[in-house]
């Protein structure tokens, strides 16, 4: 069933559902992690070598301290300090492909919201068209039954049935195409949103 008001406004997360949205979103988030895994290059890292663990199986031993085995070594540095500039490198390379993949998930955001623009002012339309022609088509019925009284007592000849009932056909014609219309502009619509489309009333609920 077709929403009763025309719809004035969609909430912006909305747009978050569209297939291109997230996609983009996912890669400028997995991008914005590189430059922080190739940042972390920099610095060095620590690293504890052997074991922590218990010699006894036997329950009553747990709780005494010769039962228990270490094996730790002497904690281990690595740095690739000799590879600052490499990694400096792929640090601003790593920044420069974020910047290209924030320029396309907007680019992808501003695409979409145009398609819904575009989407949702074709159904305002239609829908303002359909409700004009409905009641012309109320005007349009009266008129012809009007013209068939007058007929039927004798004050004008039968072209002015004709006529009245050529009118009626032709506007009832127009509004079969306004309801079609409204229903593929709605169809647009819920496609340009995922689905995830509610409508809203001019108070805003």
């Amino acid at each position: 069933m077709l929403p009763p008001t025309v719809t004035v406004g969609i909430p912006a997360e909305t747009l978050r559902q569209c297939p291109d949205i997230r996609r983009a979103e996912r890669n400028l988030a997995a991008q914005t992690a590189r430059i922080g895994v190739a940042t972390a290059e920099l610095y060095p890292k620590f690293h504890l070598i052997g074991s922590i663990g218990l010699e006894s199986v036997t329950l009553s031993d747990f709780s005494k301290w010769a039962s228990r085995t270490r094996s730790i070594g002497g904690p281990g540095i690595s740095w690739n300090i000799f590879r600052g500039g490499a990694i400096r490198q792929n640090i601003e390379v790593q920044t420069a492909l974020q910047e290209q993949a924030l320029i396309q998930y907007e680019s992808t955001v501003l695409r979409a919201l145009e398609e819904v623009e575009n989407a949702l002012v074709a159904y305002a339309k239609e829908q303002r068209r359909r409700e004009s022609l409905t009641k012309a088509t109320v005007a349009a019925q009266r008129a012809a039954v009007l013209a068939q009284d007058v007929y039927q007592a004798g004050l004008v000849d039968f072209n002015n049935v004709l006529d009245a009932q050529r009118s009626l056909l032709i506007i009832e014609d127009q509004l079969a195409q306004s309801k079609g219309a409204v229903i593929s502009d709605l169809v647009r619509l819920y496609k340009a949103l995922s689905g995830g489309w509610v409508s809203w009333k001019p108070d805003g609920t």
